[in-house]
């Protein structure tokens, strides 16, 4: 993990750091939503694990839907205007951005990631309302105060943020760790700001098996939890209703997709900050 400054990295840069020989949770992820910014390892590894546990395709597809209702939310009803959304993984449709400004135009957005490729594809998380504001930032999980100080750049963190952890924290193996990142993210934001965590979890044996077949493919571990354990990101924080649910029974819409989704194996919720 990379411990220097956030930056904006240059197309050589990428190019130097991008490794299609292994698979990547981004590309992987892209895969399985029917994308195609993906490589033959992400593939393959992808094809193994829809015949162990085709149901990791359903916790893809239904992640985004809930990253919208929820931002919808707190963007609708909850009155918030800044978001920064951390493990953004490579664009699809209605990205945070384009959810958030499609409700509230002056939302300013900052998207933070590691991944080359994600890099590459930059540019299409860059648009934005003239309103309204986005950035994107080569930055680490791992080091809180850097991408803190780099999004203030653009945020106003003396004012409400809503973070976003949407299926990256799996990729920290020690639970009390990514506490203490959630933890160190939160503390620097201010009261009224939001947490937003949607994850898959150890819910079933596939699922298990499932994530012990990609950390055994040679792409960077992600470990799925229990229930419980991601819950308790949310400790010290106003949890809204439903609550820590699965992510979809977590305000379903009128979507269709949402309300007709299997009983998938990841929990979402959202929290606010006293």
């Amino acid at each position: 993990m990379s411990e220097h400054e956030p930056t904006h990295s240059t197309a050589a840069d990428v190019a130097r750091r991008m490794d299609t020989t292994k698979p990547h949770s981004a590309r992987f992820w892209n895969y399985f939503v029917g994308g195609k910014d993906n490589y033959e390892a992400d593939r393959e590894v992808g094809d193994k694990i829809k015949e162990i546990f085709p149901g990791l395709v359903d916790v893809a597809v239904t992640s985004r839907h809930f990253l919208s209702r929820a931002i919808t939310c707190l963007a609708a009803e909850h009155g918030v205007r800044q978001f920064l959304d951390i493990g953004t993984g490579l664009p699809t449709a209605d990205n945070t951005h384009e959810v958030a400004q499609r409700v509230a135009p002056d939302a300013r957005i900052v998207y933070v990631d590691n991944d080359p490729l994600v890099l590459v594809h930059a540019r299409t998380l860059l648009s934005s309302t003239p309103e309204g504001a986005t950035d994107y930032l080569d930055a680490d999980l791992y080091d809180p105060d850097a991408v803190l100080r780099a999004a203030a750049g653009t945020l106003d963190l003396t004012q409400p943020v809503a973070l976003v952890l949407l299926n990256v924290l799996g990729h920290v193996a020690d639970h009390a760790e990514a506490r203490s990142l959630v933890n160190r993210l939160m503390a620097g934001l201010p009261s009224g700001s939001y947490l937003v965590i949607g994850d898959s979890t150890a819910t079933s044996e596939g699922m298990i098996a499932a994530s012990e077949t990609y950390n055994a493919s040679g792409a960077v571990p992600y470990y799925v939890r229990p229930v419980d354990e991601l819950a308790a990101f949310f400790d010290g924080l106003d949890v809204l209703e439903p609550g820590i649910v699965r992510i979809t029974r977590w305000r379903p819409g009128p979507d269709g997709a949402s309300g007709a989704a299997p009983d998938v194996d990841a929990y979402g919720g959202v929290g606010r900050k006293p």
